[in-house]
């Protein structure tokens, strides 16, 4: 097991909420979601003072069962504030993997900071069905590129008209087939059966040309934007510009930096990797506190965030039992690296 590095700052801990993205403004607020463990715990979260509050506002964070999903999360899946000072929010639509969707339940959230409302709801039930389980966002233009972990495929939105398709569907890129590891053992459901997330962590890079992208036990592919951008394209030509990029392990989440560098949480191994311009992947940092470090953040100082969430030891993923060694932390490492807002 890795020695413990000194490099770590412990950002936030909590003794209840099990905290797997984080996300910063420019002007340094923070904000979280959370994997609800038991009734009455916050989907989306701002930290303020050492506390957390519901946000935008308890209505939001107080889905029911049988409630319409609009208007309310349902199953808050990942955050991140964009490239217009927006916090964006994915809602998966369903409270948990393998239920069922609520109706209206999956959508991508636009919050505007200033005004702390939502502005803006894109209805995703058109794409996101059945097994979906839309996973993570992240934005080129006037496009949303989004990724289904449950039925596997990529997502296209156009955010004006709010038009979405689905690509690379069931295409070998997008669906898992390899096991899928934390901490030396395979992740099990409540009912002893394999855990199997398909298209989850996605990146676009700094010049917007290309978009990486990989089920949660890896590797990691590529494709120009260029060709995802283009309608016209059908399956088996847009297939023909997918790139097999690098060998990465299963992975809690991703983050990427304006010199073309991608991190990669290695959930198995606890810590950091570093995946170059040219695919070679290096250790950034490896911690036995980095247990699940899930949707991780560059800010604009330069400093990478990682939740460690420990989601391989809560109930659903660990055969019903309850394994985490709380609190769970949120922890900075300062890289001097310039962020991408995408």
């Amino acid at each position: 097991m890795a020695k413990p590095v000194n490099k770590l700052v412990p950002e936030f801990a909590s003794d209840e909420l099990v905290m797997n993205g984080v996300t910063t403004s420019l002007d340094g607020r923070r904000f979280v979601v959370v994997q609800p463990q038991k009734p009455g715990q916050p989907e989306i979260a701002e930290i303020t003072a050492g506390k957390v509050r519901p946000y935008p506002d308890a209505a939001w964070n107080d889905w029911r069962e049988g409630q319409d999903g609009r208007r309310v999360f349902v199953g808050a899946n990942s955050l991140r504030v964009g490239p217009d000072g927006a916090l964006w929010i994915v809602d998966r639509g369903a409270p948990g993997i393998g239920k069922p969707l609520a109706e209206g339940g999956p959508k991508l959230v636009r919050i505007d900071l200033a005004a702390n409302r939502v502005t803006r709801v894109y209805d995703l039930s058109s794409v996101a069905q059945g097994a979906s389980f839309v996973d993570d966002v992240r934005f080129n233009g006037g496009v949303a590129y989004l990724t289904d972990a449950g039925r596997p495929a990529l997502i296209v939105l156009d955010l004006s008209s709010g038009q979405a398709r689905r690509v690379l569907e069931n295409h070998s890129s997008t669906v898992a087939v390899r096991p899928l590891i934390a901490e030396g053992r395979q992740l099990l459901d409540s009912d002893g059966r394999p855990v199997v997330v398909h298209a989850d962590q996605l990146e676009v890079s700094g010049d917007g040309r290309w978009l990486y992208y990989q089920p949660c036990s890896g590797p990691m592919f590529r494709i120009g934007t260029r060709f995802l951008d283009d309608a016209s394209l059908d399956e088996a030509t847009l297939s023909g510009h997918v790139e097999r990029f690098a060998d990465t392990p299963s992975t809690g989440g991703t983050a990427i930096d304006a010199a073309g560098t991608i991190y990669v949480s290695d959930t198995d191994r606890s810590r950091i990797l570093t995946v170059s311009a040219t695919g070679k992947v290096s250790t950034l940092i490896a911690d036995p506190r980095l247990a699940w470090v899930d949707a991780m953040w560059i800010d604009d100082e330069g400093r990478l965030w990682m939740p460690a969430a420990q989601l391989n030891r809560t109930p659903g993923l660990n055969q019903g039992k309850d394994a985490v060694d709380w609190p769970i932390r949120l922890y900075s490492i300062a890289l001097g690296v310039k962020p991408v807002r995408r």
